[in-house]
């Protein structure tokens, strides 16, 4: 094995079934295979017939259950489903172990396709950012409004918070990191991430921790784990240097659906002052900034995200009727 190569990982079909996956009151958890992966979807039953579909898509490390909140509190506005990406949350690694932007981008497209629920209302968050602004921007047809959250999109002078996480897609890092908290609980893995990604880790209640504790254990006896962390963020860090129509400020630019942008100011992965820029890039874009919030301001401040994408949705919808 060359110095730059990765731990193979067992076929899907041998992996180790791991601890159930939680799934919060009213939601429900199904698998949908597609060529080349296998994708959990999480989704609410939707309070009325002819709601219109959403689609929310997960960070780095993350899985649907990032949404569950938001998602509870859309009820009534849209029809709500999240998808666990390949190798996070309850998904098996892709076949071909591509866990780049784009091979992101395509089984989120691939999942669309399947199911027939485009145009969807499409939120992500982080890598999510990422992936949902080059769906929306190679597939308009399948977006009918946008919603970022902290997108993780090229940054010139990456905060120095970020760059811990983003030494994970360097070769041999994962595995020294591996021996060197060997010793940590679940527990003391959990703070750090919460640390990292709230503006205020104190606004987690005791029961959401113990429910992020119970995740780690279960994600963590997966054999693809670090794998799928590694190759994602190695996946990330190429698509920052991506040039032409690739490049993902220029998809950026391309994007037709209404767009919702969320940047918390206490964001310690994704720079506060990239909200600027993206309101430039995404056009007739609409920005809120929440001077408290962290990288994961759905989880935070629900209410307020909730609030904000009510009103891109009730001008969405009269803009269609009116057209």
């Amino acid at each position: 094995m060359s110095s730059t190569e990765l731990p193979s990982v067992p076929p899907t079909s041998v992996l180790p079934k791991a601890a159930s996956v939680r799934v919060a009151e009213g939601e429900r958890l199904r698998s949908v295979g597609l060529p080349g992966v296998t994708l959990t979807v999480r989704s609410r039953p939707p309070a009325r017939e002819g709601l219109e579909p959403a689609l929310y898509v997960h960070g780095l490390g993350g899985s649907s259950l990032n949404w569950s909140a938001l998602m509870e509190l859309l009820d009534g506005v849209v029809a709500s489903e999240a998808v666990d990406l390949p190798g996070f949350g309850d998904s098996p690694p892709p076949d071909d172990g591509n866990y780049s932007v784009t091979a992101h981008a395509r089984a989120v497209i691939r999942y669309l396709d399947s199911a027939g629920r485009g145009p969807v209302h499409l939120f992500g968050n982080s890598l999510g950012g990422a992936v949902s602004t080059r769906v929306a921007a190679v597939r308009p047809d399948l977006v009918r409004t946008l919603t970022l959250v902290s997108p993780a999109l090229p940054e010139l002078r990456v905060q120095r918070t970020a760059l811990p996480t983003g030494l994970v897609g360097l070769p041999g890092v994962a595995a020294l990191f591996t021996r060197l908290t060997r010793e940590w609980t679940a527990e003391q893995r959990v703070r750090g991430v919460l640390a990292l990604c709230y503006g205020d880790p104190g606004r987690v209640s005791p029961e959401a921790f113990q429910h992020a504790v119970e995740e780690l254990e279960r994600r963590l006896q997966l054999p693809y784990f670090w794998d799928a962390m590694t190759r994602s963020t190695r996946g990330v860090l190429s698509a920052y240097t991506l040039g032409g129509q690739h490049g993902l400020w220029r998809q950026a630019e391309r994007v037709l659906a209404p767009t919702l942008l969320v940047y918390g100011g206490r964001d310690q992965l994704v720079g506060f002052r990239m909200a600027q820029r993206a309101a430039r890039a995404f056009r007739g874009s609409r920005l809120l900034t929440l001077p408290d919030a962290g990288h994961v301001a759905m989880m935070e401040y629900p209410e307020t995200v909730a609030m904000a994408f009510r009103e891109l949705h009730a001008v969405t919808a009269d803009t269609t009727a009116r057209g």
